[in-house]
């Protein structure tokens, strides 16, 4: 068995052969880079502030960025010792979450083009599973013991953070990535950019009901955690008394029209669909409902965060204007203008070949999570080690990523929920558009009341 290994700078794709699940025995710290430049750009983890794409710049500022203001020495190319930094994504098929590291990859090349880390490259390593969780924690063995990373960026995976939570505590490192898992944002060692699919839903079952629908049909990807998922948006139904039915589908999806019959049906006229897909699956089902004249069905169709993207809105056309309503749990990207939002595009133009789904939810959570590490990074001041590395990590607070409708804050929390507020965006003419702003996710999910009982409410975003 093979699993791919990181992206070089030249793309080219190394398959590694798979590792036999070892101990933990080598020693996480054993790598450490000296800091003697004092080039860098950000102050400390601890301070409230807006990085160099930061959203309160104005869009007519907005119109000269181009890829040199990602680093702090435009257009010299960084040629100290490598910050080595990794992540872990499923790639499998029907489920495949790779653009989000390939998207902090084009990040860190921006960078490294343009000054580094104080001087320092980042060297990004990307391990790819399939849901197989002796894979999944050779892995991240592979990224500590044999890569020698200094910190976990990036990583989107169906279990790794079910798998890999102990470890990641045991070996020191806290995690900046995007969430799937329960112990994504259940525990002390990782911190997400994103919402995961569970608090996602919640924000498309929360517009949902209320737009006053009498019943919602919630259908998700038959894969590990549905239970988890579906915890949240029963807990908001059932605070508002409305009916909901639970479905889940075997992805790839084989048979489209069937499951898009099977949800209008159940949901009823007054109903509304809820979706919780990737782009690709999302969209075989949304293409089944429209070629069978089912739109119109139910009184509204809804989508957690992987729907917002420009390529499901152009694949869909018109027909489907005001009537898909689906969570961002990140800025829109179409109509906004800001500094953040345009160096974002200006990367994924000049660095982002790999990312196959262009604008959208996913290449945006890339991008924020290696602006949040870069700003971490930048703070420190002595040799990068493990220690410093996932210390300035975790001393991020009330940082402005131009990207979420909250500022973002690591901490030392028991549980990680820092984005808890959201958009709502709806297809219009081939691009989503802004049909709710920024709306705190309802703390009738438990969860989301236990984060805010220990972490308070974050500031909003400039």
């Amino acid at each position: 068995m093979k699993r791919r290994r990181a992206r070089r700078a030249n793309g080219a794709v190394v398959l590694a052969a798979a590792l036999t699940l070892i101990g933990a025995g080598a020693a996480a710290g054993c790598s450490s880079i000296s800091n003697s430049s004092t080039t860098g750009t950000s102050t400390g983890g601890t301070g409230a502030t807006t990085p160099a794409g930061g959203a309160s710049s104005s869009a007519a500022g907005a119109a000269t960025v181009d890829t040199s203001q990602c680093g702090s020495k435009p257009g010299v190319k960084a040629a100290g010792t490598p910050i080595a930094l990794g992540a872990i994504a499923t790639n499998q098929p029907g489920t495949s979450f790779t653009d989000i590291p390939n998207m902090a990859k084009a990040y860190f090349d921006c960078v490294n083009a343009n000054g580094g880390v104080n001087g320092h490259p980042i060297k990004y390593y990307i391990q790819t599973e399939q849901t197989n969780p002796a894979q999944v924690a050779a892995d991240a063995r592979q990224l500590v013991q044999s890569d020698h990373v200094l910190g976990i960026v990036g990583s989107t995976s169906i279990i790794e953070c079910s798998v890999n939570s102990g470890y990641w505590q045991k070996m020191g490192y806290y995690v900046i990535d995007s969430g799937i898992a329960p112990e994504c944002y259940s525990t002390p060692n990782s911190a997400a950019v994103n919402m995961g699919p569970r608090y996602s839903s919640d924000g498309a079952v929360q517009y949902a009901l209320a737009k006053g629908v009498s019943k919602v049909v919630f259908d998700q990807a038959n894969v590990p955690g549905t239970g988890y998922v579906a915890a949240g948006p029963a807990a908001l139904a059932k605070d508002k008394n409305v009916p909901i039915v639970q479905l889940t589908e075997n992805v790839p999806i084989t048979d489209a029209n069937s499951v898009a019959i099977k949800e209008v049906n159940d949901a009823g006229p007054n109903g509304a669909v809820i979706l919780n897909f990737t782009p690709p699956e999302a969209l075989i089902i949304l293409q089944a409902a429209q070629k069978l004249g089912l739109e119109n069905r139910v009184k509204m169709w809804g989508c957690s965060t992987p729907c917002n993207t420009d390529f499901l809105a152009t694949s869909l056309g018109s027909k489907w204007n005001g009537k898909l309503f689906v969570n961002a749990e990140l800025t829109p990207p179409d109509g906004t203008g800001t500094t953040a939002m345009n160096l974002y595009k200006a990367i994924l133009k000049q660095y982002g070949s790999s990312v196959q789904g262009g604008i959208g939810s996913f290449s945006q959570m890339g991008f924020t999570e290696a602006e949040i590490a870069v700003h971490a990074l930048q703070s420190i001041t002595g040799a990068y080690t493990v220690q410093s590395v996932n210390a300035a990590f975790k001393a991020v607070k009330d940082f402005n990523t131009g990207m979420l409708c909250q500022a973002w804050t690591y901490g030392d929390y028991p549980l990680h929920i820092p984005n808890n507020s959201d958009y709502t965006v709806t297809p219009s003419n081939g691009k989503m558009t802004t049909a709710q702003g920024c709306t705190p996710i309802s703390a009738v999910d438990p969860q989301i009341a236990q984060y805010r009982s220990a972490a308070g409410t974050a500031p909003n975003a400039a």
